[in-house]
């Protein structure tokens, strides 16, 4: 159903019986029996009666790809296929138009459905061009898969996968879930460490804190320094806190995930000398003992947040949200940096109130998929954007089970339509499964959630949680969280040093209405 111009001249119109395939199958290979061009490549050869392994030089001088759609997207048209194949030759510069050089004759067939019910056709490329020179294949399995991602945007087909999170996410070895299910766990321990490195990361301003935040969740750590030095931190591991007699198994940050490395950790966090010596005292003081590691400088992490950090942290939030708009969908790397944020605030809640992997861990693990970028599509933060990195802090002190509070609640409501601009960027560039995958997580899974929280009011303005405490005509979510907060205390704005109550509920029901937000969405 397509191939080079020659070959579709001879054979486009026929039924491709086995006569007519070994006829194509010459003519493909003629360049390479003209011009006698070796095209060959390494391989491990065992041989079967020794079990002796050694590598050999095969011959190498065809190339096969094939692209496939899954058996839920139908089928598309002979039409269809033929623009797909040829886009994707001419991007694997296999032919003149793609390479501007000597073309390499190529054949694309369809032959039915797999078993499976998928559609699906294979690609076949002589390797020795026209005038009997090499084609270039370097990094063709990773360049293959990011032209089909780009097919897949330009001819708007289900993304089957997000490429760029199924590059990056560390998968699960039978041996780690075997011993999960041995142990009762729901989840593998990767999962697990995966998570408290992104709630301690995102929770910390600092790199000693988050040291001591890791200590906190049961995470012990240990540095890898840089060669030669004992002050000089390049990486870390972590494992979780062993039982008595129990073997410490050790995951390093960047095997957890792509972006938990310590220098894109690093991208987050207070960067000054005073910070950094703090930082090398809590690597050196854990390096010397993992599992006893006592803190060499306690600090935020102690410290309960007051009433006017909630309304800071809710405001950045805000912020944020507002900020969003301006964000083109394809800013691959902004868009990565808020997804990070975001997961590390729902992981940093779920480690406080989940006692097994819940909604908010899902709703972590997805968005941590968007987060996933390769190193050179790292950028740095634009500057002047808010962050949604206060909100883990915040939220590593939720109360433990109860009602929880009004000011949760109401950082829900905004983490929630920061996650929808992720939702709807992922839209835009039709990464159908990524924006699926956070539609799902922030559904109905959070039912459970929303029911610990109390009720909103209906609107500012229009109802208070309290008849004694009018609200304001124009007041914002974060100005409302602090007012609720000190209203139940019955006092005035509280000094730095005041905890945050435990639990905060409208002194009488309210029913909740739904009102559009200013981008027109529902609230």
């Amino acid at each position: 159903m397509a191939g080079d111009p020659a070959i579709m001249a001879m054979y486009g119109d026929d039924v491709l019986d086995r006569d007519t395939a070994l006829a194509i199958a010459r003519d493909l290979d003629e360049p390479h029996r003209v011009f006698g061009t070796e095209v060959t490549q390494l391989k491990t050869i065992t041989d079967p009666e020794t079990g002796a392994v050694h590598k050999e030089r095969v011959d190498a001088h065809v190339w096969h790809a094939s692209l496939s759609l899954k058996a839920e997207e139908g089928q598309l048209s002979d039409e269809q296929w033929n623009a797909i194949a040829t886009d994707f030759v001419d991007a694997m510069e296999f032919t003149e138009a793609g390479s501007g050089r000597s073309p390499a004759r190529w054949v694309a067939v369809r032959h039915g459905l797999s078993t499976n019910g998928n559609d699906h056709i294979h690609i076949a490329v002589s390797l020795v061009r026209e005038d009997g020179t090499k084609v270039n294949v370097h990094r063709d399995r990773q360049r293959s898969q990011d032209i089909a991602r780009d097919l897949e945007v330009k001819y708007r087909l289900q993304l089957t996968t997000s490429r760029l999170a199924a590059s990056t996410e560390r998968g699960e070895k039978p041996s780690e879930r075997s011993i999960a299910e041995r142990a009762g766990s729901a989840e593998v321990k990767a999962r697990r460490l995966e998570r408290g490195v992104r709630a301690a990361s995102g929770a910390a301003q600092t790199e000693g804190e988050f040291v001591r935040r890791l200590h906190q969740l049961g995470i012990i750590a240990k540095p890898r320094f840089a060669a030669g030095r004992d002050d000089v931190v390049a990486g870390y591991s972590v494992a979780i806190r062993p039982v008595k007699g129990e073997p410490i198994v050790w995951h390093g940050g960047g095997r957890l995930a792509r972006d938990l490395t310590l220098q894109r950790l690093r991208e987050g966090w207070e960067d000054s000398p005073q910070a950094a010596s703090e930082g090398a005292a809590e690597w050196q003081a854990t390096w010397r003992n993992p599992v006893r590691y006592k803190p060499v400088h306690p600090g935020a992490e102690l410290r309960e947040p007051t009433p006017e950090m909630w309304q800071d942290y809710t405001a950045n939030v805000t912020e944020l949200r507002r900020q969003l708009r301006d964000v083109p969908k394809d800013d691959r790397a902004t868009w990565a940096i808020v997804a990070k944020e975001t997961s590390a605030a729902f992981a940093a809640w779920s480690e406080r109130v989940e006692e097994t992997p819940g909604p908010l861990a899902d709703a972590s693990r997805v968005l941590a998929r968007s987060a996933q970028i390769r190193k050179h599509q790292v950028k740095p933060k634009p500057s002047g954007m808010a962050s949604a990195s206060g909100a883990a802090m915040l939220l590593m002190m939720a109360t433990k089970g109860g009602k929880g509070t009004m000011a949760e609640a109401i950082l829900l409501r905004q983490l929630v339509s920061t996650t929808r601009a992720l939702f709807e960027s992922h839209n835009a560039i039709q990464d159908a499964r990524q924006a699926q995958q956070i539609s799902q997580a922030m559904g109905s899974k959070l039912d459970a959630l929303r029911a610990r929280l109390p009720e909103l009011p209906v609107a500012p303005g229009r109802a208070a949680p309290d008849r004694n405490v009018p609200a304001p005509a124009n007041e914002t979510d974060a100005e409302l969280a602090v007012r609720l907060l000190q209203a139940q205390r019955g006092k005035a704005p509280r000094t730095p040093s005041s905890p945050v109550p435990n639990r905060i509920e409208p002194a009488r029901p309210v029913t909740p209405t739904i009102r559009p937000d200013r981008d027109g969405h529902e609230r």
